[in-house]
């Protein structure tokens, strides 16, 4: 058109119809070239022919609808009350909505001051909606395409050095044998028919169970030996404490890559929130440097000014957009840009100010602020000196009970006993059924009242193992129970594999309470079936 039909200036120019009109047909061609490149994906055989949209999918679409709707809506109504060219009040609306306020655009009479009350307290509800519905899609695409490849990959890695290092282990103790075979890998437990449920260790099939799955294109998964298929048992029975030594090494691995993947998630986030704002901040000072130069002309560095305060909504009002083609460009911009801003705050509450609010309680602990058993933590991260301070006291405490008059002898042991040890497990004898009952009961409540806390409870190794202890006793009888940890140990899945409870979606107090209702519901129906059996027998 430019071309061919060019407007007479400075008598003409193009209008903002005209802008708004190109700036759509560039959104239409980019929406049809990614529809074009999806469907070269079915074809191709990466995405499947149906698909249904998830909840958080669906609230964004009809949050998005309904945003433009109140923007569009708003914009034909102050033009009845105000008077003005429509292309402007949406410029106002846009501006309204975001908080800007700039103020080359403002209510001229009563009636445009009275809508903007309702107007603008709807506008920024429904905007804050679209934008938390925008951060927990982008959670959810991160989630499948970036972060289950980092614990993928981690875990693969770590199986692999595992396995070598662990044959090398056993080459040097002379151990390995020519004909091993492989460790027989039971079922820890199976759901009990008072309801379906679905537990399940993929999150594919999880997502299968609750909602409808993203289809989102993945990687072809690695395929690996789990845990000790890779890792042959030997024929002969090696002592517990060995196996139990080996399956803690992996525990701690497994308990490294969820520490890594927590961190790698939140500052991926805040990596790519980072990279959007720098993109649209300085891309859009480009746009605004073109479209402003004639009317305005100003520089990139005031462009780059304008955009930085557009992005914090601060909006002085030195610097705003007044050509025909930079206030159709604002409103695209700014609905992609301020979001962008939202997010990335969002972002840095769960990295940078989470990291500062913590430095903030630690210095207040140590200074003004001092917290109950603040010194009894330090002093548990070095044991020489808790040892030093606790002997001076017993020496103390002696002291005072020959002055008083009373006998000198050891302190009367703690109501709470201490968390076991891997030698103490190893050299536990095997308890009756009764008392393991009890001991089931009691584990129950512990795992129902860590539920009740606000963070997960993620257990040790010496508590995974007497939880797998009350899980298995119900399943087999006491001798076939001694026999199966004598020889393959306490563990009966690896930590690292494909199995491993740490990957599950649920906490890790869920599925122990799941796993100890089920055995608690096992004991419960042998016990009924043995006095069941036993009246026959008196019949």
């Amino acid at each position: 058109m430019n071309k061919y039909v060019p407007p007479q200036r400075p008598e003409e120019t193009y209008s903002q119809g005209f802008w708004h009109a190109v700036i759509a047909a560039v959104l239409y061609l980019v929406s049809s070239m990614i529809l074009m490149i999806n469907m070269l994906g079915y074809f191709l055989g990466h995405y499947p022919q149906h698909f249904e949209l998830t909840d958080e999918q669906r609230n964004l679409i009809l949050q998005t609808m309904m945003f433009f709707i109140w923007l569009a809506g708003g914009a034909g109504v102050f033009v009845k009350v105000s008077g003005l060219q429509y292309v402007d009040m949406l410029y106002f609306c846009d501006v309204t909505i975001l908080t800007v306020g700039f103020g080359d655009f403002h209510p001229i009479n009563d009636s445009g001051r009275g809508l903007v009350f309702p107007y603008s307290v709807g506008g920024i509800i429904i905007l804050g909606l679209m934008v938390s519905s925008i951060r927990k899609f982008a959670q959810e695409i991160s989630h499948v395409n970036i972060v289950k490849s980092h614990v993928e990959k981690r875990r693969v890695q770590t199986i692999g050095r595992s396995v070598t290092s662990s044959f090398e282990l056993e080459e040097r103790r002379g151990q390995v044998r020519h004909h091993t075979r492989p460790r027989h890998q039971p079922t820890i437990s199976a759901p009990f028919d008072l309801k379906p449920r679905a537990v399940t260790f993929d999150e594919e099939k999880a997502h299968q169970h609750d909602q409808p799955k993203l289809h989102i294109k993945k990687s072809r998964p690695v395929t690996v030996y789990s845990g000790f298929k890779a890792l042959k048992r030997v024929g002969s029975r090696r002592p517990k404490l060995l196996l139990l030594r080996e399956e803690k090494d992996r525990f701690t691995a497994m308990r490294e890559i969820q520490r890594s993947t927590a961190t790698f998630k939140r500052y991926s986030a805040l990596a790519m929130s980072v990279i959007a704002f720098g993109l649209l901040w300085c891309v859009g000072a480009v746009g605004f440097w073109k479209a402003e130069a004639k009317s305005q002309g100003i520089t990139y560095f005031q462009a780059l000014y304008f955009c930085y305060v557009s992005l914090l909504t601060i909006g002085y009002g030195d610097l705003s957009p007044t050509s025909n083609a930079g206030k159709p460009f604002f409103i695209v911009w700014s609905l992609i840009a301020v979001p962008t801003m939202t997010i990335l705050i969002s972002d840095m509450g769960d990295t940078v100010i989470a990291s500062f609010k913590r430095g903030t309680f630690h210095l207040a602990d140590w200074t003004v602020l001092p917290k109950a058993g603040l010194w009894r933590a330090l002093l548990e991260k070095h044991p020489w000196l808790l040892r030093w301070l606790q002997k001076k006291a017993d020496k103390a405490a002696e002291g005072r009970r020959v002055a008083e008059g009373f006998r000198v002898g050891p302190a009367e042991e703690d109501e709470n006993p201490a968390p076991l040890t891997l030698e103490a497990i190893a050299e536990q004898a095997s308890l009756d059924e009764p008392a393991l009952a009890r001991k089931l009961a009691l584990a129950i409540r512990r795992t129902a009242n860590d539920l009740k806390s606000e963070a997960r409870r993620r257990y040790s190794y010496e508590e995974w193992v007497e939880f797998t202890r009350l899980i298995r006793f119900s399943r087999m009888d006491r001798p076939k129970l001694v026999e199966e940890e004598e020889e393959n140990g306490l563990i009966e899945w690896d930590w690292i594999g494909e199995n491993s409870p740490m990957l599950a979606e649920e906490s890790e107090s869920e599925w122990l309470l799941d796993r100890l209702c089920e055995s608690l519901n096992r004991y419960m129906m042998k016990q009924h079936q043995r006095h069941c059996h036993g009246h026959g027998h008196e019949n």
